[in-house]
């Protein structure tokens, strides 16, 4: 039996793909920390949001991301990853109405809606976590541009769970009136 545990991180180090050795506390352990709770949050998504999606080959795209960033030098995240996102979002996008992206919208609405924007939010955590770094350690345009992207993919996905589902959007209200989408989509989620 190989064992879970190593015990070579136990003075505060940790590897990297590329054999370095760096401690924990080194921003690029922070990027790839936050890639892998965005990876989980995304598989949370997997389980809850019933529409075909794409969200297993982002899963899949978050590791190969996560490998580059520690240096792997088997891994490349290419343009059409992007392109990908990109395609899938304007698909996603003529299946709603108009002006849906128009609107300041409350997160939520719907339970997996909710996931999607946690999804999100963890994603341009991530982001800006990977834009700092790249400040300190050159990074591939390719990543900067799809975890923007990806961000975008999330947000629209969540939209169109809620739209599939007759969701009606909580639109931000400066007034506070809420209370009756909140009820209508109260009634409908369950």
């Amino acid at each position: 039996m190989i064992s879970v545990y190593t015990k070579t991180g136990d003075k505060g180090e940790s590897g990297l793909a590329n054999g370095q050795r760096l401690g924990k506390d080194e921003l690029i352990f922070e990027v790839l920390g936050t890639l892998d709770e965005l990876n989980s949050h995304v598989g949370l998504c997997v389980v809850k949001v019933t529409q075909e999606t794409i969200l297993l080959e982002i899963q899949d795209t978050l590791f190969h991301i996560g490998a580059e960033i520690a240096g792997s030098h088997k891994t490349k995240l290419e343009e059409k990853k992007i392109q990908t996102l990109e395609g899938e979002i304007d698909r996603l996008q003529s299946l709603m109405e108009d002006n849906w992206y128009q609107k300041f919208l409350l997160p939520g609405g719907s339970e997996p809606g909710a996931y999607l924007d946690i999804a999100r939010t963890v994603c341009r955590r991530c982001e800006r976590l990977v834009v700092v770094y790249s400040k300190q350690t050159p990074v591939s345009t390719h990543i900067l541009h799809y975890m923007n992207r990806l961000s975008d993919y999330l947000y629209v996905l969540r939209c169109f769970v809620n739209h599939s589902q007759g969701i009606a959007e909580t639109i931000f209200d400066s007034t506070g009136s809420y209370t009756k989408n909140l009820e209508q989509n109260l009634k409908k989620s369950k």
